[in-house]
């Protein structure tokens, strides 16, 4: 950090979705908190706390309780219409602020696409020893349902005492930046803030200044349904009958009819696969392209169609290759999702921040950094390698912003570089600007920077140091697969079994290997036990919620 700019000593992490929260969060945060949050914004404030030197963390989350992407709503609704093409600008519209601040108003009413899109037997489909940051194990197995990863959230922030940092039921309506005097100095930021009030049924509304912004929102809340000739009118016309995948949960309201899945990617591969169970046979399901995991025919139950064409007055479905189908009863699009930033204030930042024709951050370097704002980051964009990635990062940035980082970033022109060749080297492969590949080393690259610019710790343990990865971690994430791919013998109990003979996950160095004595010990259910190591394994144990399953079974 130059001696010619001030000292960054607060931090908001805005870890609590795209959007606002629901218009009537389902319950009283002060009756029922799962301290829980976004998995990319619990590393943040676990990496930036541990340099012991921001003054002042701050994470925001819209809903009643934390978990992100994890949460389970088990009634989706309100399901809103998504006109075919729209982008996140034309539907996740920012609230109007109100004149004058502080403010007490009536709750928003306004659909702010809150609900994550978790159905009820989803589970994970990455290795476990993936799902985990390296100083807390994922001690649940493979592929687990998707309440274990939540508690696992949950267990990182007691585990850290991180729940002072966290401001739940609380949405960021408007980050814009503060206007400074001198070139030389740092932007600051401005946030207004909104916070559901459940006993008076009231929002307030103040602002706080920051001296830098993590974007730790996520990117799976408004749902994209790509324009089709007829679909519109379509929709219109049979209304309720085209639904995105967001809003499925069960396979059992479907139960005999004829159902088509458009969509060929994780979520469309497991809804087609569930709705086998009760629907009329065949599910059939548009592709545009056949997946890794596809063998040359379909399952059985399961009937395979090209890309729709049109959807025809008549209500019948016509594909790329003069097939139809009619009296079709559901259609549901698994056709992924647009990141929306409806609290970045585009007209006081002087420029929007994502770029909706090209798929990708605006002047952005590395998937993380910003060109032109240095106080401003975002964790947990690319597609890559799930809660380890999302530590390297955060880890990173807690290095730099506290002026500890071994590395500098580079000069502004090769970070312009970076972008442009990145942009047209992935348009020419037709490949998105944030998917980072396994296959090709790529990860690897991206992962070592962030190991380069972050460096040591202190000697006093301030500051964590980005994990090895190690050959265990390795050897799961080219091993073990949720969906079996043709052509390979290797089962995943077989795969299972030799992962869990080699295992021997590194763990960084960092605060807890130096701890004084006397206060080594500091949970209570701690206390008695002769070495850390006993202690942990105990207190995992003990961590493990059990839940009612029932309504993941397929009756």
């Amino acid at each position: 950090m130059s001696s010619s700019q001030e000292r960054i000593k607060s931090v908001a992490i805005i870890g609590a979705g795209a959007a606002g929260n629901s218009p009537i969060p389902m319950t009283c945060p002060t009756l029922r908190i799962i301290n829980q949050w976004k998995h990319a914004g619990a590393i943040t404030a676990a990496a930036f706390k541990a340099e012991n030197y921001f003054q002042r963390i701050r994470v925001f989350e819209r809903r009643e309780t934390a978990g992100g992407t994890w949460i389970y709503d088990p009634d989706p609704t309100p399901r809103l219409a998504i006109a075919p093409g729209s982008m996140p600008p034309d539907v996740d519209l920012p609230l109007e602020i109100p004149s004058s601040l502080p403010k007490i108003t009536s709750p928003n009413q306004q659909e702010r696409f809150s609900k994550t899109p978790i159905y009820a037997s989803l589970t994970t489909n990455v290795p476990d020893i993936a799902m985990c940051f390296s100083d807390q194990r994922f001690a649940y197995g493979t592929f687990v349902p998707h309440h274990i990863p939540r508690q696992y959230v949950e267990n990182y922030f007691s585990t850290h005492q991180l729940d002072d940092l966290l401001v739940l039921n609380t949405t960021v309506e408007d980050v814009s930046r503060i206007s400074t005097i001198s070139s030389e100095s740092r932007e600051r930021w401005k946030l207004t803030l909104r916070k559901y009030d459940c006993f008076r049924h009231v929002d307030i509304w103040w602002e706080e200044d920051f001296d830098a912004v993590i974007l730790a929102n996520g990117h799976y809340s408004v749902p994209f349904i790509p324009e089709v000739k007829g679909l519109q009118a379509f929709s219109e016309k049979y209304p309720g009958r085209v639904m995105h995948s967001k809003y499925y949960r069960s396979p059992i309201p479907y139960k005999s009819q004829k159902v088509l899945v458009i969509g060929n990617s994780a979520s469309g591969h497991d809804v087609t696969a569930e709705l086998v169970s009760t629907a009329h046979h065949p599910v059939y399901q548009s592709r545009r392209s056949k997946s890794r995991w596809d063998g040359d025919e379909p399952p059985s139950g399961i009937a395979w169609k090209p890309v729709i064409s049109e959807f025809l007055a008549d209500g019948r479905i016509l594909f790329e290759d003069g097939t139809y189908l009619d009296d079709v009863d559901k259609i549901f699009y698994c056709t992924g999702y647009k990141a929306s930033f409806p609290f970045w204030n585009s007209k006081a930042n002087g420029r929007p921040l994502w770029d909706y024709e090209g798929n990708k951050l605006i002047k952005g370097y590395w998937h993380t950094f910003f060109q032109d704002f240095s106080t401003l980051a975002i964790v947990g964009l690319p597609r890559v390698l799930t809660f380890r990635s999302f530590e390297y990062q955060a880890i990173a940035l807690a290095r730099l912003y506290s002026g500890r980082n071994k590395v500098p970033l580079p000069p502004l022109e090769v970070q312009e570089k970076w972008e442009s060749e990145r942009e047209e080297r992935r348009r020419s492969e037709h490949k998105k600007f944030h998917d980072i590949e396994w296959e090709t080393g790529e990860t690897k690259e991206w992962l070592g920077r962030f190991f380069e610019i972050a460096g040591l710790g202190t000697l006093l343990g301030e500051g964590r140091v980005p994990p090895v990865l190690g050959k265990d971690l390795v050897w799961a994430i080219e091993h073990l697969k949720k969906y079996p791919e043709p052509g390979k013998s290797e089962t995943k109990e077989q795969a299972g079994e030799e992962f869990r003979a080699c295992e021997t996950l590194p763990i960084s160095v960092g605060e807890e290997l130096v701890l004084a004595p006397e206060n080594l010990w500091s949970r209570p259910d701690l206390e008695n036990y002769e070495t850390k190591e006993q202690a942990e394994v105990e207190f995992r144990a003990s961590e493990i919620v059990e839940e009612d399953t029932s309504d993941w079974e397929i009756l």
